[in-house]
């Protein structure tokens, strides 16, 4: 579980391999995120990929066998499939084929819940339908165009169908650069208000929803499916030591998410671009965490975000509650090796962590606690309430005048809080 180091070129660095049983797993997970109960599952080794079907004939006879013995409806290919490997497979087992991106397209399409979410969905929809026009269909025959019965050859169904999504993918494109404009103006509003941003990124499934919840008692959608949530949230949180940040809980990223996907939501992902602190959560309980993280990561400097920036990324190890003792103790031993700043492990369930996470992130957006003392006149007794709540007391004195001392540790932002209240309570 090693990070790249800082420098080293990511292109050129070879991918973690995940096994082929976990990625059934995850293909099965897909399938049922959209209330699909697949009947039959297998891996299949391709060494030699066709054109035309991507399998071998022989196992193309067998895909039909099975689907014809089994009734099925739908065959999904945990693979990209051109569009006429998908025709031609269509037309063997004669069912439905969708390969990984259709299915992550339907995904996408049942969890979408605002406006930008819908468009953006549209939009990939659409691109990634422009070049799948090439079904047999009984209607693309050339058209004749002119006038009367003279008139020359026109534009096949076709091309009048790809000009048909082409307009609609520039009048989508149109709103969501709408939609764009109205996040800037949002985000120029917040810097008005310095709230820092701190974004929660991670694989699909990771916890982030359940973390988001955790951290805000937002009743966000959390469940234990892929893509269970995706359109953004926000909300503004006030950490345990008065510190205000603006959290904000993102689409779950996945292995060779397609890139059209990724561009049409990049006004989402736009919010980790620009925010102060990443929380990178990871499932450690995930036997191919490794290679999950390594995913995320990429995405992020596809997103012009360094991955290797220990300052601006905070990694979260989630769902500790689900180790074993032995396992937990060792994945612990060796994060806190050789690293400057080593993951902090957590239970986003349980709870387990959560105030060591929100103490970092503290010290991160506001810097180290300061030890601050503050001397309040019998009539600031209300601050007292206030200070105890957003700073750690360590010794109170109650002097003889009626006054009190109270020493603390407090963060920066509180300590200029206090100087604000005192000098409103000095001219009152």
């Amino acid at each position: 579980m090693t990070r790249p180091q800082r420098g080293e070129d990511d292109a050129n660095r070879p991918r973690m391999t995940r096994s082929s049983e976990a990625r059934l797993d995850e293909a099965v997970g897909l399938a049922s995120a959209i209330d699909l109960d697949p009947v039959y599952t297998a891996v299949v080794t391709v060494n030699d990929p066709r054109p035309a079907t991507l399998l071998g004939s022989g196992k193309v006879d067998e895909l039909a066998e099975v689907v014809k013995d089994a009734h099925a409806e739908l065959v999904i290919v945990d693979h990209p499939l051109t569009p006429v490997q998908q025709r031609n497979l269509e037309k063997a087992t004669n069912a439905k084929v969708l390969d990984r991106t259709g299915l992550i397209l339907e995904i996408f399409g049942r969890r979408a819940r605002t406006k930008e979410g819908t468009l953006q969905v549209d939009l990939a929809h659409l691109n990634y339908q422009k070049g799948r026009l090439v079904r047999s269909w009984t209607h693309l025959e050339r058209q004749r165009g002119g006038a009367g019965f003279l008139g020359g050859p026109g534009e096949t169904q076709i091309e009048a169908d790809r000009r048909a999504l082409q307009e609609k993918i520039i009048k989508l494109k149109r709103e969501l650069e709408t939609v764009r404009r109205t996040r800037d103006l949002h985000r120029a509003k917040r810097r008005k208000v310095p709230f820092p941003v701190v974004a929660i990124v991670g694989y699909t499934n990771a916890g982030k929803s359940t973390l988001f919840n955790r951290l805000t008692g937002a009743g966000v959608l959390a469940e234990d499916m892929l893509f269970a949530t995706l359109d953004p949230t926000l909300r503004r949180v006030r950490l345990p030591h008065g510190t205000p940040i603006i959290l904000s809980d993102t689409v779950g990223f996945i292995s060779d998410l397609p890139t059209h996907l990724i561009a049409a939501f990049r006004a989402t992902l736009e919010e980790v671009v620009e925010a102060d602190l990443i929380i990178h959560l990871r499932d450690i309980s995930d036997p191919d965490t490794a290679a999950q993280a390594e995913d995320v990561e990429r995405i992020l400097a596809d997103l012009g975000v360094d991955p290797a920036d220990d300052k601006r990324i905070v990694e979260v190890w989630n769902k500790v509650d689900r180790l074993d003792e032995g396992n937990r103790a060792r994945l612990l031993a060796e994060s806190a090796s050789g690293k400057p700043a080593p993951p902090i492990a957590i239970s986003a369930i349980t709870g387990e962590g959560i105030d060591a996470l929100t103490a970092l992130i503290e010290e991160r957006v506001s810097g180290e606690l300061k030890p601050v003392t503050v001397q309040l006149a019998p009539d600031q007794f209300g601050m007292v309430d206030w200070l105890y709540r957003n700073g750690d007391v360590t010794e109170r004195v109650d002097n003889e005048d009626g006054s009190v001392t109270i020493s603390m540790l407090a963060t920066a932002a509180a300590c200029e809080e206090i100087d604000s209240r005192l000098r409103r309570k000095g001219k009152g």
